[in-house]
């Protein structure tokens, strides 16, 4: 029986719902932080009851109301912060909170994307990466124990179905590929993402390190990825490549949130920011390896829904 517990803030958000989740079927006792708007909010409403069926205790309170914030760490051992891209400096406070409550084992910032301190972002990525990283060097600088999640790319984000496309501006009888297509990014289903995080609240050996997920069946190239989707389908795609002087080009000239995508798929598919160093012992663990008991989704099966088209939403190619 486990005993930890654990603290969610922005459990309803994108990745907290599914940390959330994860946590209470593994049988840790789980809190989440949740305002009252929030309670009140229908969008919200189905995944508040999915917390209740659960037995996931919902903590009234605010990362902008201090009290309430140091209240609701003082009840738990470990808190998992999944705050959105646009709030990333409210951890600040939520850092402020940890050192005042004084009993936290472990601190799980909101990361879950590249490793920000072996990243290669321009524009906002760049913005996005160094806002992280300095994070990082605020828990540490406090004493604080933590684990960093390095997740890459979340599945249902970047290999999106049919129904998340809609219309996109470039027809999907080709395909938008930045660079030459060779890099090799990694991709991991946000069940998966959340599994591997939950594992590793009360492992030592991720005490103080980056936590990697990297499977090797979901680590592939943009042309990889096509050529699976096309052996899969059947359907040939034309493949349209985009150079890297006219990706950063498009960058500088598109505007939020649209820089933001395109800066992140940058450092990923053309400066292979997600694999081009080697995990070294004195910093960082990889899931895969140490949580042999996780069955995660591979690539080649989530494509039987999913699909290559991420970036035809962003690029427009004369058809």
């Amino acid at each position: 029986m486990v005993t930890t517990k654990i603290l969610v803030i922005g459990g309803t958000g994108w990745i907290g719902k599914f940390i959330v989740q994860a946590s209470a079927k593994a049988g840790y006792p789980t809190f989440a932080l949740v305002r009252e708007l929030t309670l009140s909010n229908p969008a919200k409403s189905p995944i508040i009851q999915t917390f209740k069926s659960l037995g996931v205790n919902l903590v009234l309170g605010d990362v902008h109301d201090h009290q309430s914030l140091v209240e609701a760490i003082k009840q738990v051992d470990v808190v998992i912060s999944c705050v959105s891209y646009l709030h990333l400096p409210d951890q600040y406070k939520i850092i402020s909170a940890i050192k005042e409550a004084g009993n936290v084992k472990r601190f799980f910032p909101s990361e879950f994307g590249n490793d920000v301190d072996r990243a290669n972002g321009v524009d906002e990525a760049k913005i996005l990466f160094d806002t992280k990283a300095k994070i990082r060097r605020t828990i540490e600088a406090e004493g604080i124990p933590h684990t960093y999640v390095a997740a890459n790319f979340f599945s249902g984000h970047f290999l999106p179905t049919f129904a998340q496309l809609g219309a996109p501006p470039t027809p999907i009888d080709k395909v938008i590929i930045l660079g030459d297509g060779n890099p090799r990014a990694i991709f991991n289903t946000e069940e998966d993402v959340a599994t591997y995080t939950i594992k590793a609240v009360d492992d030592p050996r991720t005490l103080n390190k980056i936590l990697y997920i990297r499977p090797l069946s979901n680590t592939l190239s943009f042309n990889e990825l096509v050529s699976l989707w096309e052996k899969k389908t059947g359907k040939t795609l034309e493949r349209v490549y985009i150079p890297e002087e006219q990706v950063l080009k498009q960058i500088q000239e598109s505007s939020f949130p649209f820089n933001m995508a395109l800066s992140i798929c940058h450092a990923a598919f053309v400066k292979e920011d997600h694999t081009n160093y080697e995990i070294e012992p004195s910093f960082g663990v990889e899931a895969t390896e140490l949580y042999h008991d996780v069955k995660y989704t591979t690539v080649d099966e989530y494509l039987n829904g999913g699909t290559p088209f991420y970036l035809n939403q962003f690029i427009a190619v004369n058809v």
